[in-house]
């Protein structure tokens, strides 16, 4: 599978309510350096996809787009979802997805 694929796979699985990064996603998909690829395909196919690309942020969970290029659509989406994101950052200890606990209960 390739990374392009595997992200894509990833991120559709970020369940409603919870967020991962981009790091995260990068990891998962077998490339720990990848997080500006991650980047890359979310902007290029989320729409194509449709990708809950507003689930995923930076590392300190901080919303990455600017004001005017989404980042109010994104606050919209996370906060429509449970998960609020005051001044444009989300507490990632609290809403972080962990895969892992999802498997194993």
């Amino acid at each position: 599978m390739s990374f392009s694929s595997a992200v894509i796979d990833i991120v559709r699985s970020i369940p409603r309510g919870s967020v991962a990064s981009y790091g995260q996603i990068a990891i998962m998909a077998g490339n720990p350096r990848g997080a500006r690829g991650v980047v890359w395909i979310l902007r290029s196919s989320s729409r194509k996809y449709d990708l809950p690309w507003h689930r995923v942020l930076r590392v300190d969970g901080c919303i990455a787009l600017r004001s005017g290029d989404g980042r109010e659509e994104q606050i919209s989406l996370l906060e429509a979802e449970g998960v609020p994101a005051p001044a444009g950052r989300v507490d990632m200890l609290t809403y972080r997805w962990n895969p892992r606990k999802m498997q194993s209960g």
